[in-house]
């Protein structure tokens, strides 16, 4: 067998190198076992590969045509899922740019539709810890840089503080002239523009906006802390008829310092001293802005559901009335800032003035034009039904609570927007 593949073999080289055109042997592949199967490997004319090369080219071409359907489908796929997630990124970019008012009303409506977990939140009292988060992210976002500015911005955050604590409440005896039905709605809506600024909100959005969020955490530190004691004066001036209002100075001024100063000082503390924290939190602001929010959404959402029983007694006409005067009054407060902060701007070096500055006036506008809820739900409850029903009378300043941060966030959503118009503008 191997001498018969060896002549085979020395044949067909003979044929080859004499030119003959004989047709050239096939060799069985059984053959292939035996001796001379590296020559027949190695000689380019050998029939083995000569009968080889049309069978690789098929496989080949089959392997492309295979690959070739594979793709296509493939990229059908691709585009089938292309199209279908189409609609899904500008909806996701809409709830982005628009994320705080979304978890606002969605706090709203959950409180509303089931508020057993709300009122479980409130009776662990979660609004604290929500607060105390706020302050928290407050203090690891706030740069040394903020606080200088802060100071620079003094007779903003002055004027500020005036309007907070001083020209505000004279609105509460405009609002004690109207007549509603209950008159506790009417009561609630002039105690409500007595009180300090909020204790997170006008700072979340500050700092959403971009503005001088040092500046707004000064101007709710101090109107809180001198809130405690000129909040009793103001009421009883306008609003209980020279009849004194006993107020928990203590017990708000405890509050206050635990939920409020302590996480700041800590957020703060935790920025300066641990390595990394601070880059960290820079380069995820808008995250730790989202965290924010969702603490804050917390807040309406366990009022709407502690409430939400006094709510379904009051006929809805006359709390519509209640919620488009605590709305009104809010509109108003803006309306009243912005304007007062011009004319200070005009009087005081025009462009150059503090008051100008787009920081500090977005800042103090906000800040200026918002009232807190949980102070004056404390004073409510120390009242002791003196001024009527404590429910009734803390029900529309929850509403008017939740309006004005929504209205408030789009207004801060319309100045990025405007902000991003200007910038791309520039840069084209």
């Amino acid at each position: 067998m191997a001498g018969t593949l060896h002549t085979l073999v020395h044949r067909h080289a003979t044929v080859s190198n004499g030119k003959s055109c004989q047709r050239k042997p096939i060799v069985p592949a059984h053959y292939i076992r035996f001796r001379g199967i590296s020559r027949l490997a190695c000689n380019p004319n050998s029939s083995i590969i000569w009968k080889s090369r049309p069978i690789s080219r098929t496989i080949r071409a089959k392997e492309r045509s295979d690959q070739e359907n594979h793709d296509r489908n493939q990229l059908g796929s691709v585009m089938d899922s292309a199209t279908e997630l189409s609609w899904v990124k500008p909806l996701l970019n809409f709830a982005a740019t628009n994320f705080l008012p979304i978890a606002l009303v969605s706090g709203v409506a959950l409180g509303l539709a089931n508020p057993g977990l709300g009122c479980l939140a409130n009776k662990y009292c979660v609004s604290k810890f929500s607060t105390f988060g706020i302050f928290l992210i407050s203090g690891l976002m706030l740069q040394s840089k903020e606080i200088s500015a802060a100071v620079k911005a003094w007779p903003a955050g002055l004027f500020g503080l005036v309007s907070i604590l001083l020209l505000s409440p004279f609105f509460s005896r405009i609002i004690l002239q109207l007549k509603l039905y209950p008159q506790e709605f009417v009561t609630g809506l002039a105690i409500f523009s007595c009180m300090p600024t909020t204790l997170s909100s006008g700072v979340a959005l500050t700092q959403l906006v971009g503005g001088n969020s040092a500046l707004a955490l000064a101007m709710t530190v101090i109107s809180n802390l001198l809130g405690i004691f000129i909040v009793p004066l103001s009421l009883s001036k306008f609003i209980a008829a020279g009849v004194g209002v006993p107020v928990p100075t203590e017990q708000l001024f405890r509050s206050l310092i635990v939920t409020l100063l302590v996480p700041l000082i800590l957020g703060k503390v935790a920025r300066d001293i641990f390595y990394g924290v601070a880059e960290y939190v820079d380069q995820n602001r808008k995250l730790f802005s989202m965290m924010s929010a969702i603490f804050l959404s917390l807040v309406p959402w366990m009022q709407v559901s502690r409430s939400r029983p006094l709510l379904l007694m009051v006929k809805p006409a006359v709390f519509f009335v209640a919620i488009g005067l605590g709305s009104l009054l809010h509109l108003i407060l803006l309306a009243l800032n912005a304007l007062l902060l011009k004319s200070l701007s005009s009087v005081s070096g025009g462009r150059e003035s503090v008051f100008s500055e787009k920081g500090n006036a977005r800042a103090v506008v906000i800040v200026a034009s918002q009232k807190t809820l949980p102070v004056m739900v404390a004073v409510v409850e120390q009242l002791g039904g003196a001024l009527g029903e404590s429910g009734l009378l803390v029900l529309p300043c929850v509403a008017a609570h939740i309006n004005q941060i929504i209205i408030d966030s789009f207004l801060v959503n319309s100045w990025l927007q405007k902000d991003k118009s200007f910038y791309n503008a520039k840069e084209a």
